[in-house]
């Protein structure tokens, strides 16, 4: 007798597609070097799209990702980004960077403002053409929304290179996170500004008034508990800051951001959260992943995706570059810094997905922007790796320059 599959079944083909696809890519093809396995899954993400796998096989496409498995999905995706961009926000060195404010403010501030610049400028020449903003976006949106996605760098992924190239705990790491959380809340608080609705602005002061309330007591409550039970508080305060921050009409990674940002980083244990931030990224993430390829589309035509994502991948690595630069001019940094720390603020793979998944969730940007997007996020990380190790080769006195 044929037994026709129930969701459940599916569901699970789906999770074992999400795995295995591109672990053994990863693996076989040995790409570590040029692409570390998060990047491997962001583009099996994009492969297992609607574009690649569903018009390649569109029947069995439906069948795995059909309405009911997506909606799970969905659900996974929702926690496991909420719970990374919570750990992204304990992750904020401030005291550092207020410590050495100057050197801090004027890097992070040149990384950030060059490349939102040159992509802002090539926003405005893509919207000379249609398809590129969304049902509810305006222009000046989509210009701030691209040219600040040109300007991310990626805090939880960066803190995994630095991991890799063994310069996390050394003075240069330290040094770039620090240029990096600045950044961070930059980009936070320019994402709040164009998903800002004003005809919810009400609910929005009094999610903003409540949370400073709330934020002092779990403080407070935070100081006086043993780390065990931090670690299912925080959880209860990153649930209840994103459904707070959707409900005001921002969105619930706002929320979430904002729920780590004011919990302090020395409550936790280092190595425990290190290995937090890692399980959830190897449990849980690839559905994130997964279920991001599945919005992209190329209905603008795969060559005018292509040649947007081409653009921006140049105009955000040469801005970022060219801002580094200028900052380390300024700073007289020695030979060869510039260079080192503009490369690896290019990783950009995640917190800009994360940022493009949120416009494209408030329709201000279309699938196809939202995939050039992508595309552009995931080039511009796989050449991190590659550009900065030689490099670090030839400096290594660099690594224990303290700026």
């Amino acid at each position: 007798m044929h037994h026709a599959m129930n969701t459940t079944e599916i569901f699970l083909i789906a999770m074992l597609i999400i795995f295995t696809v591109p672990y053994l890519v990863w693996r076989g093809f040995k790409t570590d070097y040029y692409a570390p396995l998060v990047v491997v899954q962001i583009i099996g993400g994009i492969l297992l799209g609607p574009g690649v796998l569903g018009a390649a096989f569109p029947a069995y496409y439906d069948f795995v990702f059909n309405p009911q498995v997506i909606t799970a999905l969905n659900g996974i995706a929702w926690w496991a980004v909420m719970i990374f961009v919570f750990i992204a926000g304990i992750e904020l060195d401030l005291k550092q960077a207020w410590a050495k404010k100057t050197e801090t403010s004027v890097t992070a501030g040149f990384a950030l403002a060059t490349p939102l610049v040159f992509g802002a400028v090539a926003a405005i020449g893509m919207l000379q053409f249609p398809g590129w903003v969304g049902a509810k976006g305006q222009d000046w949106q989509v210009v701030l929304g691209i040219g600040m996605a040109c300007a991310v760098t990626a805090l939880p992924i960066l803190v995994l290179f630095l991991e890799k190239l063994e310069i996390l705990r050394q003075p240069l790491g330290q040094r770039i996170l620090r240029y990096a959380s600045l950044d961070d809340i930059a980009i936070w608080g320019v994402l709040a500004l164009i998903i800002m609705d004003w005809e919810r602005v009400g609910r929005q002061a009094a999610f903003l008034i409540g949370f400073a309330v709330a934020a002092v007591v779990v403080r407070a409550i935070m100081k006086r508990i043993e780390e065990k039970d931090r670690w299912y508080v925080a959880l209860i305060w990153l649930a209840l800051c994103g459904f707070a921050g959707d409900w005001s009409g921002m969105h619930f990674m706002v929320g979430a951001f904002l729920a780590g940002a004011v919990i302090d980083k020395e409550w936790f244990n280092e190595e425990r959260m290190d290995l937090f931030r890692n399980h959830i990224l190897l449990a849980v993430m690839p559905v994130f992943f997964l279920s991001t390829g599945l919005r992209t589309q190329w209905d603008v035509g795969g060559m005018a995706v292509f040649a947007a994502a081409a653009v921006l991948l140049v105009v955000s690595v040469v801005g970022k570059l060219v801002g580094v630069r200028i900052a380390g001019r300024i700073l007289k940094w020695d030979k060869g810094e510039a260079s080192i720390i503009g490369w690896l603020l290019q990783t950009k793979a995640l917190i800009m997905i994360i940022f493009a998944n949120i416009l494209l969730d408030k329709e201000i940007i279309t699938n196809e922007t939202f995939t050039a997007l992508l595309l552009m996020a995931v080039g511009s990380t796989m050449l991190s790796i590659p550009m900065v190790t030689p490099k670090l080769k030839k400096l290594a006195g660099l690594i224990q320059k303290a700026g």
